[in-house]
Parts: structure tokens; C-alpha cells; sequence
């Protein structure tokens, strides 16, 4: 969620981050006789509208619009499918989205001191392999030209200003994430086997010369003996090569639950293993582990993509059923702003939304889409008066709490050229790793704003403690189906290939949920493919 859509990947739609309700109270704070304003921001899908695709309960369409080709989602997929279709000349499409603004879960809020994101909120340099997003960055001025060894000449204001990442371990701040200091000798022994075997996994490539690990993961080998990496969890993996350290296991299990929204003992080794290995580190000979952000995380990257759907998009307009008629694609659609139906008939639908949507606008979908598991996230955005530190190492983009049960926070402010700032601005993430996801997202709605408020001040006061009296307000959004989430058997497994399939020619699907992992590549990707294969025949980003 923190990427997206790592720490070399992560934080990492439709229907994603939806405002449920906006519930606002005032808490006496006795310490500061100030008052902390609380909102609680419960997104996900509509809940009545969520009801209504259910049980299909919209009047009957009263209007009627004809066009060549509907997209249907305008999260990162949509977006980019509509790029592609530009690029190709054609502009002579719609976009509905069912949220009042388009990014899916690269979406931003904002108060008075800062942007913040609402999802995912970096984009890792990207490999040197993929020319697509290489060169849709330099379209956006984010990579300037190439230097005469034909590196990327990133613009320095995009990429994370140092320091950028840190751990609070052992009752200190640390640089970095990898627990270093106070380890035994063993600890640190095994730290070093891991990150040498993911080396080797990240440079290893199949008889034809594919990399075994890749973005998008479309890219990667499909050797048998990767394959099987995707029948046992990380878990598993971690104890077949006989690790014990702890920290390390702590290390990994951050990682998976950070990228993945599962931890260790439940995402697929395959996945874990591509968290470290898939990103090759070739775009920069200075500044490798350096990410691109933004205060407003990846919703900068939707707004660029916003322009190709200008006059295009109807938001706040949910597609609740789809036919093909006379080989063309139906689309029902209710406008939850004028509460009328309208008939949209095209050529070609492209469904750049999630299969738990699908479900519902499809036949024979359900059992289908039982395989695909997304876990719930917590948000948290703090305006905060004075950022007490329990060690010694300065405030970072990036800081994690070892041991604690969140992600730690970003410091929404970091890039923000003016460092003194008259409040500090936090975003904290939390995913609901579990053995039962379902079970899992049913409760999240059922605990009061106090218990998320509280749940959310007990984990940072690990580092913070001072952090209850010196916050002046705290917003939290609960993203039902945050992500994505790749146990094991469902990369290489029948399911998303199922999923992807095109129906007759004319509905077409395209989502990072049918690749596997939510990061923005595989979304940008997935835009890409849907419409050379809706135009050309082909998968080839071309």
C-alpha cells in the first residue's frame, strides 16, 4: 500500500477508497485543556450503494449514450488505458467512475499544512527494461533527458530529499530499515545470507534469458521451479533455508504486509521473493534505494494521467450491470447524483475495476472471484504540534517501529522545500493481516472511532510518547479491500488467468488485482495491455 500502488516496491480503483461515512467529535485533551479534532473517514465501497449492486435495486435507465469504447474504473488502470488509447489516436471514449474524483487508490487528501495520501504513496526508480514507464515519466518531466551513460536524470526535487528512512529499534532511531545495530553475530550472519540470496534471485534469468523476478511480473520466467516458490508461503520458505533470526523474520514479515497487505505466514514465497528481487536497481548509479514521492504520494502520478479523460470521465456513476447485445457491450449505469439510470452501448467495455466488483456486473462470476483475497487497510492523517522522538537519529520520509503492530508513518512534509514547518504532517498505515480475511473485514466497521483512535496513539507511542498530547487532530480511513494480496497458488494459479479473459471480443479486463501484486506498475501495465489487445491483438506495451 505504501508503494503501491515497496520499500523498493509498496503502500501501495475503483470502488478502494469511497467515503462511507465522516463522522467528527471533539476529545478533551485535560493535559493541553485543547480540544483534538477526530475524523473518522470510513471508506471503501458505498455501503448503500455496495447494497444496492447486490441486490440490483436502480430504476430502470431513462437515458441513452452510444460510444466506441467505455471504461469503466478510473483508478490507475483505467487511467492509463486511456492514455494508451490517446496515443494510438483514439479519443472517442468515456470513463465513468463511481468516486467524485478519479486515482483510485493513488488519491490524496489535504488540510491546511499539507497534502497527504490516501493509499498509495511512492513509485520506486524504475528498471531500465521497462521503456514504457521510462518513458511516461520522462513525458511528465520527471526524468529530465539521460546523462552520456544513458542513465535517467530524474528531477532531484521528485526523488526523496535524505533522509529518507528510518528505524526505531532497541529503543533508538536507526538509518535504514534492516535492523543493524545490537544484533548478535548470528543475527547479522543470517541478514547478510538473505539479502545475498536475493542478489542472486534478482540477476537470475532462464534459458531464454528472462529474469526469474521482473515488472511487470508478466516479464518474469515461468520456470517450474519458480513456480513451486508459489506453493508455499514465505513462511515456509524462510524455515526450508534455516533462518531463526528474529529481526530478519521481522524484517520480512514488514516487507510482505507493507507491499502485500499479508504477512509472512500467509503471502506466497514467490511474492515475498519478488518484493526484493524483481526491482533491478539499474536506473541510478547514485541513487539506487531512492524513491520518487510526492506530499500527496501517487496521486501526483493519477493527476498526470488525468489529462487524457479531461471532458471524458462521469464520476459518481456506478456501471451496476452488463450485457452484450448484437455484439456490443451494454452497460447500465446509475448517476448517484441525479439518481437516473442511463444505457451506455459500446463497441468495447474495458472493466478497469476490481473482481470483487466484477462479481456483481457479470454471470457466473462469484465462486471465480472467491479466489482473489484483498486485505483491509488502516489510514491514519495526523496534524501534530511538536513530533517528540525517543533516540537520536532526525525525522525521515520513512519511519518504522520495530515491533509495533502498524507500518509505521510518513512524514508527508519531507519534500516539501520549506522544512520549518508551523505543524508536522503524518500518515500512518496498518494492514489487517489474517487468516481470515473476510471474517476480518466484517468487523472493521464494528469498532467505535475511540477504539481506531486509540489503537492508532498506542503504536506510536512506542517511539512517540508523548504523541496523544501533542496531536491536534487524527483522520482515519478504513479501505474495506485495500489490495491484493497473493497466497500461495493464486500467481501462477488458474483463477486471475480465468479473470482475464476477454468475452467475445468485446468486454475486456485490466486491474493489478490479475496480476497479483498492487504496485503502480503492474496497474500502469494493465491499462497498457487491455488496449493493445482491444486494438491490435497484441500484449505487447506498444
Amino acid at each position: 500500500m505504501k508503494n503501491g500502488e515497496n520499500y523498493n516496491n509498496s503502500r501501495r480503483n475503483f470502488f478502494k477508497i469511497v467515503a462511507a461515512s465522516l463522522l467528527a467529535i471533539p476529545l478533551l485533551d485535560s493535559c493541553k485543556e485543547k480540544a483534538i479534532t477526530l475524523l473518522i473517514r470510513l471508506s471503501g465501497t458505498n455501503h448503500i450503494l455496495g447494497h444496492q449492486l447486490r441486490v440490483q435495486n436502480f430504476p430502470k435507465p431513462t437515458q441513452e449514450i452510444s460510444i466506441p469504447y467505455l471504461i469503466v474504473g478510473g483508478g490507475i488502470s483505467g487511467l492509463s488505458a486511456a492514455r494508451q488509447l490517446t496515443k494510438k489516436g483514439i479519443t472517442d471514449f468515456l470513463m465513468v467512475e463511481l468516486e467524485d474524483h478519479l486515482g483510485g487508490n493513488s488519491s490524496n487528501g489535504e488540510n491546511k499544512y499539507s497534502k497527504y495520501p490516501l493509499g498509495a504513496h511512492y513509485l520506486p526508480l524504475p528498471n531500465m527494461e521497462d521503456k514504457a514507464l521510462l518513458e511516461f515519466l520522462e513525458e511528465e518531466k520527471i526524468i529530465l533527458g539521460y546523462d552520456a551513460k544513458g542513465f535517467p536524470k530524474f528531477d532531484e526535487t521528485q526523488l526523496t530529499i535524505a533522509p529518507d528512512e528510518r528505524l526505531f529499534y532497541k529503543n533508538n532511531w536507526h538509518e535504514g530499515l534492516v535492523p543493524k545495530e545490537g544484533n548478535t553475530s548470528l543475527e547479522d550472519e543470517e541478514i547478510n545470507r538473505f539479502f545475498k540470496l536475493m542478489d542472486g534471485y534478482r540477476t537470475q534469468k532462464d534459458k531464454q534469458g528472462k529474469y526469474s523476478f521482473m515488472i511487470p511480473l508478466s516479464e518474469s520466467s515461468r520456470d517450474e521451479a519458480l513456480k513451486e516458490l508459489d506453493a508455499i508461503t514465505m513462511k515456509q520458505w524462510f524455515e526450508n533455508n534455516h533462518f531463526s533470526s528474529i529481526p530478519l523474520y521481522n524484517y520480512i514479515d514488514y516487507c510482505c504486509r507493507d507491499d502485500f497487505g499479508l504477512g509472512i505466514a500467509y503471502v506466497s514465497a514467490y511474492a515475498g521473493i519478488h518484493y526484493f528481487a524483481a526491482r533491478k536497481q539499474n536506473a541510478s548509479q547514485n541513487h539506487q534505494d531512492t524513491v520518487l514521492t510526492w506530499p500527496e504520494g501517487n496521486a501526483r502520478l493519477a493527476h498526470h494521467l488525468q489529462k487524457y479523460v479531461k471532458d471524458k470521465s462521469l464520476k459518481n456513476h456506478l456501471v451496476y450491470a452488463l450485457e452484450i447485445k448484437n455484439d456490443k457491450a451494454v452497460a447500465k449505469v446509475f448517476d448517484n447524483k441525479t439518481k437516473i439510470s442511463i444505457t451506455i452501448t459500446a463497441d468495447k467495455i474495458l472493466l478497469a475495476t476490481p473482481q470483487f466488483v466484477n462479481q456483481y456486473l457479470l454471470e457466473n462470476r462469484k465462486n471465480l472471484t472467491s479466489n482473489f483475497h484483498y486485505t483491509p487497510w488502516l489510514l491514519a492523517t495526523l496534524i501534530i504540534s511538536d513530533l517528540t522522538d525517543n533516540g537520536s537519529y532526525p525525522l525521515c520520509w520513512d519511519n518504522v517501529i520495530y515491533g509495533a503492530k502498524g507500518l509505521g508513518y510518513v512524514y508527508d512534509q519531507q519534500q516539501s522545500l520549506q522544512q520549518l514547518q508551523d505543524k508536522k504532517v503524518i500518515t500512518y498505515y496498518y494492514s489487517f493481516s489474517s487468516s481470515d480475511l473476510k471474517k476480518t473485514r466484517r468487523a472493521l466497521y464494528k469498532k467505535s472511532k475511540e477504539y481506531w483512535k486509540q489503537m492508532v496513539f498506542n503504536d506510536l507511542k512506542i517511539a512517540h510518547p508523548t504523541i496523544e498530547i501533542d496531536t491536534e487532530s487524527i483522520e482515519i480511513h478504513l479501505l474495506g479491500h485495500g489490495m491484493i494480496s497473493p497466497v500461495p497458488g493464486f500467481i501462477f494459479g488458474s483463477a486471475k488467468k480465468e479473470a482475464s479473459k476477454t468475452i467475445n471480443d468485446t468486454i475486456y479486463f485490466a486491474h493489478s488485482d490479475l496480476s497479483g501484486i498492487s504496485i503502480f506498475e503492474e496497474a500502469f501495465h494493465q491499462g497498457i495491455n487491455a488496449v493493445n489487445r482491444m486494438i491490435d491483438g497484441t500484449t505487447l506495451d506498444s
